[in-house]
């Protein structure tokens, strides 16, 4: 039985860093225990979804593995390692956002979220774009009156029923920012783990070469 889940550039990812994250305590929406069960041989008799999560967790750790290798790459200092009893948790809006597998990488790796960081401070975000997101989206910059008063913002308004462009300006560039930096980590994971070789039963959940695939993120 092989002892690796999979091979990054040649090297060997122990079996056992996926049983650790399967094991570490995490929280969900609620506070619901979402710890995951050991995973041992692979077997036939497992249930598909059991199988189904030791695929799931070995993407998080691929992913962990390669954003350490990344910060190496960049010079950037890699963080301490995070215990169990400090991991994160995996809200619902970040997986509708980002997906599960990118979500659970943030919560579970600091390579992963300081190589985020240095993605964002990547973006550049055209005052054009920001102005433009001001005008398109005017409902989320009704102030509290004008909410209160019940104001359709597409509607017939005052200039004064809205937070001025000038005050709305540095939370935009933030937001697109961010967006930016989760769209440039999206194509930095597609690329690195591009040449990883996975471990039988180690496949992506999505890889329609077995039988239980389901093509989700």
């Amino acid at each position: 039985m092989t002892e690796h889940a999979a091979l990054v550039q040649g090297e060997a990812i122990p079996r056992e860093r996926v049983n650790a994250f399967l094991e570490a305590p995490r929280r969900g929406a609620g506070g619901v225990d979402m710890r995951l069960r050991r995973v041992g041989a692979t077997s036939h008799n497992e249930p598909a979804h059991e199988r189904q999560r030791r695929r799931w967790a070995t993407q998080v750790v691929v992913a962990d593995e390669l954003a350490r290798r990344a910060c190496r790459e960049r010079g950037l200092t890699l963080p301490g390692e995070m215990s169990p009893a400090r991991m994160l948790a995996v809200v619902e809006t970040d997986v509708a956002d980002l997906g599960s597998i990118i979500a659970a990488t943030l919560a579970h790796s600091p390579a992963a979220r300081t190589l985020l960081a240095e993605l964002a401070g990547e973006q550049h975000v055209p005052e054009t774009v920001v102005q433009d997101y001001y005008q398109r989206n005017r409902d989320r910059f009704l102030t509290p009156e004008a909410l209160r008063r019940g104001i359709d913002p597409f509607g017939v308004t005052a200039p004064e029923d809205f937070v001025p462009y000038r005050h709305a300006r540095d939370g935009i560039v933030s937001e697109l920012r961010r967006a930016a930096a989760h769209r440039a980590f999206f194509d930095w994971f597609d690329r690195a783990r591009a040449d990883v070789e996975y471990a039988v039963g180690h496949e992506h959940p999505g890889d329609p070469s077995h039988p239980d695939h389901e093509h989700r993120h």
